[in-house]
């Protein structure tokens, strides 16, 4: 469910970008009537904007922003402003640049988008980057990590609801013998997990748990400290329970000595026009908190107006 409010009877395009044009012009920026304009449109009023402003004035309105604006609030406002595919394309190559941590990226991005919405960010990545999404996760990982995140970044899963349970059961019994053998990297077991449809995955571990008594994330907990480990984990969460899997990626972000901007702006400006408000009720549901009331605590200024914006605070 979308946390994004979107008025009723929205000023026309021209207007919109007569505004924008305002907000960057004379002393300082008007930094709140960006928020008031691009906090509650949604993708497709967005693109028309951004498409109308080129037009009207010969420049990407990333750019105007970019020069006007800085720091968190900078970032969260350009994601924002990109079409769903170019953000991800934009956020998997941020992510190939860097290392471990970030390859969790990676797994939201394969492992959270429908079929078809991976398969038009690796569209996106080749008009962006002059090359593909496979072959720069390729490059830029090693080991264990390519021989995950490769197959994940370059699945086709079948998107409908229909299992097999005897798959079910004969891949949930090959997953717990790999797994008590703590052969993690095992081919058998990141073919189960990067292949077969979300549907069947879910059908699978419930089988897992069902048959050896255990979640399977719990049994992929026997080294808390290991990098890899964490990654399968992020894997069978963001395939099975991606609310719950977002809910502790804000909560690691701001429930900490210094707020982790970048994971709390990925996380806001990717799920806000798909299920930003189930993240937020699990939240509050794990936290006793609601989330508009973490942030406030946590961010402050322009940035912090942004995020209360894309999660509903105020009113368009």
């Amino acid at each position: 469910m979308s946390t994004l409010k979107v008025p009723h009877s929205p000023p026309s395009v021209s207007d919109d970008v007569e505004q924008l044009r305002k907000a960057f012009s004379g002393w300082g920026t008007n930094e709140d009537l960006i928020i008031s304009i691009l906090g509650h449109r949604n993708a497709s009023q967005r693109k028309v904007i951004r498409e109308t402003y080129a037009q009207t004035f010969g420049e990407d309105l990333l750019k105007a922003l970019d020069k006007e604006l800085t720091s968190d609030f900078e970032r969260l406002v350009h994601l924002w402003a990109l079409e769903s595919a170019e953000r991800d394309a934009f956020l998997a190559n941020e992510a190939t640049k860097k290392w471990t941590s970030s390859n969790q990226v990676l797994v939201e991005i394969a492992c959270t988008r429908s079929s078809d919405q991976l398969f038009s960010a690796k569209k996106a990545y080749h008009v962006l980057y002059k090359k593909s999404l496979e072959e720069d996760v390729a490059h830029h990982t090693t080991g264990d990590y390519r021989k995950l995140l490769l197959p994940l970044v370059s699945a086709h899963r079948y998107e409908g609801d229909e299992v097999n349970l005897t798959i079910a059961k004969s891949e949930a019994k090959i997953l717990h013998e790999k797994i008590s053998k703590k052969a993690y990297n095992d081919d058998d077991l990141i073919r189960i997990l990067a292949t077969r449809s979300k549907a069947q995955v879910n059908a699978t571990l419930n089988h897992y748990k069902d048959a050896f008594g255990k979640d399977i994330n719990k049994d992929l907990k026997e080294d808390p400290k290991d990098e890899f480990l964490s990654l399968l984990r992020s894997t069978v969460k963001c395939l099975t329970r991606p609310e719950k899997y977002f809910a502790k990626i804000v909560r690691l972000s701001i429930n900490k000595r210094g707020t982790d901007e970048g994971a709390l702006t990925r996380v806001v400006a990717t799920r806000a026009e798909i299920d930003l408000k189930i993240v937020a009720d699990e939240y509050q549901r794990r936290d006793s908190v609601p989330l508009d009331r973490a942030i406030v605590k946590d961010t402050t200024g322009d940035y912090e107006k942004m995020l209360l914006a894309l999660l509903g605070h105020d009113d368009a």
